[in-house]
């Protein structure tokens, strides 16, 4: 016997889902279970929010105004 403490959610059906996975030395198939409920709702996790990204911006003088980058500009017919 093995006691395994996951987070589930509970649909308005009735229907049980396992957000976490189970350990991997459990056997695939029909087991039988015991469910504990927590009658405490738990909050969903927060995300913080991210930061926005520093980039630099490099000014290239030297590149002819009308130069692309295109797939097809820069490798052959076979992709190399």
């Amino acid at each position: 016997m093995k006691t395994i403490k996951t987070r589930i959610t509970i649909a308005p059906n009735g229907h049980v889902t396992i957000t976490d996975p189970l350990p991997a030395d459990i056997p695939p198939g029909e087991h039988r279970a015991v469910l504990v409920i927590d009658e405490q709702l738990t909050a969903p996790p927060t995300r913080k929010p991210k930061l926005p990204l520093c980039l630099n911006v490099w000014n290239w003088d030297a590149w002819p105004a009308d130069t692309a980058f295109r797939r097809e500009d820069l490798y052959d017919d076979d992709g190399r």
